[in-house]
């Protein structure tokens, strides 16, 4: 419920920051009346991801057990490789968002209407289906027959509404550079997890061999029906019995992901973790 409940809260946040700075650009600089195509931009974009997801969830289930396999498996592929891409970006960008919001709200605010409505949708429909993939994939790999995982993902958005507007009204400071970092993190090892189910579920759907070819079975030491297994699921993932490949992917993903990622971002660093350089903007 963990895994879950962060990346609610990772993704859900930056959607939450994204229309901060937009609202809080437009009140600043006194044009309240271009709020209301900005809201409208937000509404559309998040019906999008919420009929992405529902498309997802329903849709998959009129296919045949192979089919949703092989469908679910290649989804959280290119789930995984969509949320990398994003923390990837957002620890390059983040001491920049709020700058380059502005440049493109100014920009729409001298087209029109129509261009405040798709430079919202545009901003905020891209986080939201980032957000529905992955989380449907991440909710379909730890999925324990409960209703855990996904309202872990739903007590994380709700968090970050809360955060976006406490940051809205200047209640809270935090450094946003350092908390995407770390966040970013533990989402990679949260993504290594789901792109090994992905390729289990390919070897289910007969895509791929190998799906007698175990690694090791500590089912016995760690059996999945207890808390600490269904903890261990939860938040990694963890499958006590997997396949080699599942193995083989898992390390070859997360080993260099994380390192690239926590590297120091400029050469000749003290070899410690350093995040982006503080942000502490207003917003």
């Amino acid at each position: 419920m963990f895994g879950n409940y962060l990346i609610g809260l990772r993704e859900g946040l930056e959607a939450s920051l994204v229309v901060c700075i937009l609202i809080a650009y437009l009140v600043k600089t006194e044009r309240r009346d271009a709020l209301k195509p900005i809201w409208i931009g937000i509404g559309v974009a998040v019906a999008l991801a919420l009929g992405f997801g529902c498309a997802l969830e329903f849709g998959s289930q009129e296919l045949t057990f192979e089919a949703q396999e092989a469908l679910g498996g290649s989804l959280s592929i290119v789930a995984v490789g969509l949320v990398t891409w994003m923390v990837f970006w957002m620890r390059r960008t983040a001491r920049h968002l709020k700058a380059e919001l502005h440049g493109k709200l100014d920009a729409a605010l001298q087209m029109g209407t129509g261009a405040l409505v798709a430079t919202a949708f545009l901003a905020v429909g891209r986080e939201g289906l980032e957000t529905a993939l992955f989380v449907w994939a991440s909710v379909r790999a730890s999925s324990d027959g409960t209703q855990g995982p996904l309202i872990g993902v739903l007590l994380g958005i709700a968090t970050a509404v809360v955060l976006g507007y406490l940051f809205y009204r200047g209640a809270v400071r935090i450094n946003l550079a350092k908390f995407f970092t770390w966040t970013g993190g533990m989402l990679v090892i949260v993504a290594a997890g789901v792109l090994a189910y992905g390729f289990h579920d390919l070897q289910e759907a007969r895509f791929l061999p190998g799906l007698a070819d175990k690694a090791f079975d500590i089912s016995t030491t760690i059996p999945p029906d207890t808390w600490y297994g269904t903890v261990l699921k939860g938040v990694f993932n963890f499958q006590p019995d997997p396949t080699v490949l599942q193995v083989v992917v898992w390390t070859l993903y997360l080993v260099p992901t994380l390192a690239f990622f926590l590297a120091p971002s400029r050469p000749g660093g003290s070899g410690k973790v350093k995040a982006a350089p503080p942000v502490r903007e207003e917003v």
